[in-house]
């Protein structure tokens, strides 16, 4: 075998493994269900019961008797809840016979609205496609009376059909105890684990970190405690809601005079455990019984229609609020999760699906090999801010861009974005461009998004030109140049008056690169959105030296900027002498962005004493001092202002 086929069988092996490990698991899950659902029952209400124990012990009482006292309590209020429903519902069958009359009439009425509506039209269409009939023959002519005797009719025969007996309470009595028996039976396999999980909660964690990350206690603890402090904040937040819920079904129906309102509300509250299909099963069955008892419509209108609002209400308003991030779940994946796990486990399935996802998503946080699990279950971001903008440029989506950096502008500023999105998103672009043969050039539409977006926020109300004019603009110029060129031509060559006072004027110089010229540019910017007099050029325009008429006490500070690291670097120690030996008095500041690794690359300057800042934020925070200080110094008002430089409403 050639060695380049070795790696690709090699992934093709590891996957058939993965794919074949899936299916044993899903194989065990399924058949196993008998046993592994009252095990995982157990296990789930250990977290929400745990706490409860623990305040127990606080008490004083031992381990043991703690936790026989909290699963009674438990049993007890889930047995009064089975009575206290049992005995409306049997309140209901009692009343049934009073109500027959009502609903025999209203389904006659809907009958007759919707049913035999459609039958009438289905008559009358069947009769128009009919042919017309023919004419009717005549009628045969008389039979002859026949002499001889005449036959009797014979009677029918009516035949009665014996009806079994009703059978004994006895018997009744055995066939409610065994439909009752099998959930009893549930019932108690599930509190008699509890018992012995809450036993051995200790130990059952100590063996489980053996058996899943003896080789990494650390990373298997934290998921363990993600894991108990999100079901449980799940458990108690789902409790509450679905508490408050109830309650207000109940007051709500009880202002609508509903007969069985404290009924509906406990049914309500308990049956939106169930995802999705509880609420709309308790809502039903209440809207039902109004329709049993009450001789008109409104009744089971106004109970659907509570039941509709207090969810959204619930849904929109309530949870969000009390369930913050405790699931960390998408809606989708809760659907998805729903269906699989009732495809596996049936209706308790469908109850335990989201605990069970949430578990998967805490195993994906903290294990690599299952990091596809929080991929695809959880809400986080499936891709950073940069690749975000990276990617949406790719596929020319500035207006997508622009609606995000907006959002990102409500809680951070320009600078802000500058630094965390947009740099690091053409570190990015720079990296894929040096893996190609375009040499490390930003690609035109890269750029045309770029400029984009520095015109949607930009003060000078920018006029980009067409799509086709940007493409053959971008191929002469670069992005910072046709800025640079823009302002040029607003204020002058030199972007603003040569002879200017001292400690005048800001100057930002990339050190080489195409991002870096770019990055300077949005340094220039930023700065005049402060009321600075910042100026962009290269280092052509340094090597021709100063201008005829400037002066080098003019300029107060020379900013050296590289938008991430790359080779250009290396020539900052030149450059920072050049810049000494040019602008005696001026102070340099190394502005070195850190791109995508997120880390600042700032070290001790090896040249002089330049400034080191890590990003745009803190390169204009070291010209807002400077300017401090010359102002405590000078307390008249700054002399010169950027003429074409309106602050942005709302910017910050």
């Amino acid at each position: 075998m050639p060695p380049s086929d070795a790696p690709s069988t090699e992934k093709l092996r590891d996957t058939g493994n993965r794919i074949l490990t899936a299916g044993v698991i899903l194989a065990l899950l399924y058949f196993g269900r008998s046993v592994l659902l009252p095990v995982t029952l157990a296990i789930l209400l250990s977290f929400l019961v745990e706490p409860i124990v623990r305040g127990v012990q606080r008490i004083g009482a031992g381990r043991a008797l703690a936790v026989l006292t909290t699963v009674v309590a438990l049993a007890l209020a889930c047995a009064a809840i089975a009575m206290l429903l049992g005995t409306q519902m049997l309140r209901i069958a009692e009343q049934l016979p009073q109500y027959e009359a009502t609903v025999q009439r209203k389904l006659k009425t809907l009958d007759d609205a919707t049913i035999g509506r459609l039958r009438v039209i289905s008559r009358e269409a069947s009769r128009l496609m009919q042919p017309p009939e023919t004419p009717a023959e005549e009628p045969p002519a008389p039979v002859p009376e026949l002499e001889g005797p005449v036959l009797v009719p014979q009677p029918k025969v009516v035949v009665v059909e014996p009806h079994p007996a009703a059978p004994p309470p006895l018997q009744l009595d055995e066939k409610l105890l065994s439909s009752l028996w099998a959930p009893l039976q549930a019932t108690g396999i599930v509190l008699l684990v509890l018992v012995f999980v809450l036993l051995e909660h200790e130990s059952l964690r100590d063996r489980f970190i053996r058996l899943a990350g003896a080789t990494d206690i650390r990373s298997t603890t934290l998921a363990l405690a993600d894991a108990a402090e999100r079901l449980s904040r799940l458990f108690v937040s789902q409790f509450l809601v679905n508490l408050i819920f109830g309650l207000a079904i109940w007051a709500c129906l009880s202002l609508l005079h509903f007969p069985q309102a404290m009924l509906c509300g406990a049914l309500a509250g308990v049956m939106r455990f169930v995802p999705y299909v509880g609420t709309a099963i308790a809502a039903v069955f209440s809207a039902a019984l109004a329709f049993a008892v009450d001789p008109g419509w409104s009744l089971a209108a106004s109970t659907l229609g509570t039941f509709v609002c207090l969810d959204l209400i619930a849904a929109q308003l309530l949870e969000p609020h009390v369930y913050g991030h405790a699931t960390g779940l998408t809606p989708l994946s809760v659907v998805v999760a729903a269906i699989f796990w009732s495809a596996l486990w049936g209706p308790v399935g469908l109850i335990v699906s989201i605990p069970l996802t949430l578990c998967l998503v805490v195993a994906g946080r903290h294990m690599k090999a299952l990091g596809m699990l929080e991929v695809a279950l959880s809400d986080a971001q499936p891709l950073t801010l940069p690749q975000r903008f990276y990617q949406r440029a790719l596929s020319g989506d500035s207006q997508e861009i622009i609606a995000n950096a907006r959002v990102f502008l409500k809680t951070d500023s320009l600078a802000g974005y500058c630094d965390r999105v947009l740099i690091p998103a053409l570190h990015l672009a720079q990296l894929d461009a040096s893996r190609s043969m375009s040499g490390g050039a930003l690609p035109i539409n890269i750029s045309r998004v770029v400029l984009e977006v520095v015109a949607a926020f930009s003060s000078e109300n920018l006029k980009l030109p067409s799509r086709a004019q940007q493409s053959s603009i971008l191929e002469d110029l670069s992005a910072a140049g046709w800025l640079r060129h823009e302002r040029e031509e607003l204020i002058g060559r030199w972007q603003g008056p040569l002879g200017v006072p001292p400690g005048s004027v800001v100057i930002c110089l990339g050190l080489g690169a195409q991002p870096d010229g770019l990055a300077a540019e949005l340094l220039v910017r930023l700065l005049r959105l402060q009321h600075i007099d910042a100026r962009r050029f290269s280092i052509a325009d340094l090597d021709a030296g100063l201008p005829p008429g400037a002066t080098p006490d003019g300029t107060a500070i020379v900013y050296l900027v590289s938008a991430f690291p790359n080779p250009e670097r290396e020539r900052i120690d030149a450059i920072s002498k050049q810049v000494h030996a040019l602008f005696e008095r001026a102070l340099v500041v190394r502005v070195l962005c850190p791109g995508v690794t997120g880390l600042p690359q700032i070290g001790k300057a090896s040249v002089g004493a330049d400034h080191l800042a890590g990003s745009l934020v803190q390169a204009i925070e070291i010209c807002q001092s400077w300017k401090e200080a010359h102002d405590k110094l000078d307390p008249a008002p700054p002399r010169i202002q950027p003429r074409d430089v309106q602050p942005v409403a709302g910017m910050h």
